[in-house]
């Protein structure tokens, strides 16, 4: 049974940052709960509004369905009376009905819908897929608006009609005049989060479109510092944040950008930085090489 009423739960998440924490594994690929567990502990251990397991920093897109559900089991098991536990659910329209519903019944306390797998869809098929994951869960849904799932406001505004459990809209694309134009539609019906790679970056623009908080990844190995850069966006304090961009968040960037999906081995890369390894990410993902992983560690160093 859920701790949070959809709206509850959106009440809590849109006042305070966000993660996604990665998802450990041994040495061998395979998930390790134990490793897992300090992660999160540690994670928690911070004012974070909410945590979802087994998503994009998480690579939820190499678990099995079986191992995203122990995933979110073991989170919400080792966090869930402290902070909100989240999941992602995704594939196909079935199988992102399964995801809910196993989400649900391992205790988590929302769904964060991905887009549907690989085919392209218009507003009424994405509206149906939307349809059919929020009436097979009462937990909150937030859509994850990117890739083959751009959804338009009117589109958005039928869905928040149809289904109380739909309660945020996650952006991923970073078109101002579309978010524009769904938050003037929606208003407070639903929260707004920001979802770009590294969202920092994005961060303070974003935030007088209405979207009050954003998924941080590099929380998982800077939690303070990921913190304090929300409350500098929240303060609306231009210079403070324009500080932390160019002394830490852009020379982060660089070295994301160097290689294609590092924008999670980073930060994998980061905690190994810190002492807190959480093991290699898996296929088709790379670890950083020795002088990017060197570049990195020195730039974290310099915010410790």
């Amino acid at each position: 049974m859920a701790k949070y009423t959809p709206q509850e739960l959106a009440d809590t998440l849109k006042e305070g940052l966000l993660s996604f924490p990665v998802t450990s594994f041994d040495a061998n690929l395979q998930f390790d709960e134990e490793n897992y567990r300090k992660h999160l502990a540690w994670q928690a251990s911070f004012p974070v509004a909410g945590l979802f397991a087994a998503g994009g920093t998480g690579e939820g897109f190499s678990l099995t369905p079986a191992e995203s559900e122990q995933v979110v089991r073991t989170a919400v098991d080792e966090v869930g009376g402290r902070v909100p536990v989240l999941a992602s659910a995704g594939g196909s329209t079935a199988q992102a009905i399964e995801n809910a519903k196993a989400a649900e019944a391992a205790g988590a306390e929302g769904i964060l819908l991905l887009p549907p797998y690989l085919t392209e869809a218009d507003q009424d098929g994405l509206t149906e897929h939307v349809s059919a994951v929020c009436g097979a869960t009462s937990l909150g849904v937030i859509i994850y608006n990117r890739a083959n799932a751009i959804y338009k406001d009117t589109t958005v505004a039928t869905l928040a009609d149809r289904h109380q459990n739909l309660i945020g809209f996650k952006d991923g694309v970073g078109d101002l005049e579309h978010d524009a134009r769904v938050y003037a539609k929606l208003g407070d019906r639903l929260f707004y989060l920001g979802g770009l790679p590294t969202a920092e970056t994005f961060a303070l623009p974003l935030l007088q479109l209405g979207m009050s908080t954003y998924s941080s990844a590099m929380y998982n190995f800077a939690p303070q510092f990921a913190l304090d850069f929300y409350q500098d966006v929240r303060n609306n304090d231009r210079v403070a944040v324009n500080k932390k961009l160019n002394d830490f968040v852009i020379p982060y960037l660089d070295i994301r950008d160097r290689v294609k999906g590092y924008a999670v081995s980073i930060v994998k890369a980061g905690l190994e930085a810190i002492g807190r390894p959480a093991g290699p990410v898996r296929p088709p993902l790379q670890k950083l090489n020795e002088k990017d992983f060197a570049d990195l560690k020195a730039l974290i160093a310099t915010i410790s």
